[in-house]
């Protein structure tokens, strides 16, 4: 059956057993996600007591902020190979693994270089999250939700970090917990989701592309819904095995440079601001920069949940584009009005913390869309890593930069950054509400 509409079926009711299993899924892709954002947050707030009992230096300190970062750098396009030639669903239960292994040794480090290395396995353990956990939930979403579906995972990672640096931060200053316990944290959570993906299915996409016709069927007719089973069908594409050199070809280069550059511009600046934000704050004046530094992660999970609860209504472009053009101007405020007023500086950050969430959500949910089956997984991971590549550089020389230069000329660099994202956005954002997978991987092939 051939279907000549992205909206067929669409009204065919899903089973309560279907939607069951969408529930399940989604959770355990956001909790990969919290994961990811705990273990980002929960550095910032712990990091001034490592660094002391430590006696880390300025870049010393940077490093370990950015090593789970270069991780995720190495660990996505692996993930992402490795998931389009051998399938979702054992990456998928291997990187939860890792990530439990690396956890629990944080409870034993006592030196720099071995937390450097720990945080390096649990963050090639997230980078095969996020090039095999996306991919699998855009495979299995239904086209009219699948853009708040995804962008959950995003609400996730800012909450994680959010609590994370909470959490932390309330550790660190009520209680003599040691840092390798408040670190080491993660690892509740972490055991519940290895726990809780046993069992998921394979991808009926991803099975239907390797040629297992009859179990694509099978699986894609117990869980997912009508329109997603026919189109499935659609895709007559001959069986291939993915290669990096298809996401330069010419019929996918623009989906990979459009998710690369605009991911590697809209993190770089969050990841720096939000992992030091206590110290860019209180670099412009602002005494208490932790409780600040709190409230600008509420904000940009504010941010996040704003635009989950749109993007299937207002679409993907109009959340992408104009707030990048909006941060920029926020940023050049802060980096040329060097006296500012306090109360401008922190409305300023809260706003761009608000609105960079609300398009870095974009990021999450374009890749898994615009990649055809066969490199979906790879298309994902390659964006995760040019992004990671951004953020890790930006964690490191955050400090680095506001000690040599200070927070004014360091914003100017994030400004940049904007800039160039909003330039690659307003040039190649496609709009992809309410279409199916077959048809969002060939709107820029053209």
């Amino acid at each position: 059956m051939t279907l000549n509409s992205r909206t067929s079926g669409s009204k065919t009711p899903i089973s309560s057993f279907k939607r069951r299993f969408l529930i399940r899924l989604t959770a355990v892709m956001i909790g990969g996600m919290l994961l990811d954002g705990y273990i980002m947050g929960i550095i910032g707030a712990a990091g001034p007591r490592i660094s002391e009992v430590l006696d880390l230096g300025a870049a010393e300190y940077g490093l370990i902020g950015a090593a789970s970062l270069v991780g995720i750098l190495v660990g996505s396009p692996i993930g992402g190979w490795l998931g389009d030639r051998f399938g979702r669903k054992p990456l998928f239960m291997i990187d939860m693994g890792l990530f439990v292994g690396a956890s629990v040794l944080q409870f034993f480090v006592h030196d720099f270089a071995f937390l450097v290395i720990i945080r390096f396995i649990m963050g090639i353990a997230i980078g095969v999250e996020y090039s095999v956990g996306w991919p699998l939930m855009s495979e299995f979403s239904p086209a009219k939700l699948r853009g708040r579906l995804m962008g959950l995972g995003l609400v996730a990672f800012y909450t994680g970090f959010m609590v994370a640096f909470l959490v932390g931060y309330l550790l660190v200053t009520y209680t003599g917990l040691s840092w390798q316990v408040i670190l080491g944290s993660s690892t509740v959570l972490a055991v519940i989701l290895f726990i809780a993906r046993l069992g998921l299915p394979e991808s009926p996409r991803w099975l239907w592309s390797k040629g297992r016709r009859e179990e694509a069927i099978r699986v894609a007719n117990k869980y997912l819904d009508d329109e997603g089973v026919h189109d499935m069908q659609r895709s007559d594409a001959p069986e291939k095995q993915g290669n990096f050199g298809m996401l330069f070809s010419r019929q996918n280069w623009r989906a990979t440079v459009f998710t690369s550059v605009f991911w590697l511009c809209a993190v770089t600046p969050y990841f720096a601001l939000a992992t030091f934000a206590a110290t860019v704050l209180e670099g412009y004046g602002l005494s208490d920069g932790l409780a600040s530094g709190v409230l600008l992660n509420a904000l940009a999970t504010a941010g996040v949940i704003a635009t989950v609860l749109l993007i299937d209504k207002l679409g993907r472009r109009m959340l992408t584009v104009p707030p990048q053009w909006l941060c920029l101007v926020l940023l050049l405020v802060l980096g040329v009005w060097s006296g500012a007023p306090s109360w401008v500086v922190l409305t300023c950050f809260l706003a761009y913390m608000f609105f960079n969430a609300g398009y870095n959500t974009l990021t999450g949910v374009y890749p898994g869309e615009l990649f055809p089956t066969e490199i979906r997984g790879l298309g994902t991971g390659f964006a995760t890593m040019v992004s990671r590549f951004g953020a890790a550089a930006g964690t490191f020389l955050m400090p680095v930069s506001i000690e040599a230069f200070g927070p004014n000329v360091t914003i100017l660099f994030a400004a940049a950054l904007t800039f160039v994202g909003a330039l690659v956005s307003q040039w190649l954002a496609p709009e992809t509400k309410g279409m199916n997978l077959t048809d969002t991987g060939a709107i820029l092939t053209h």
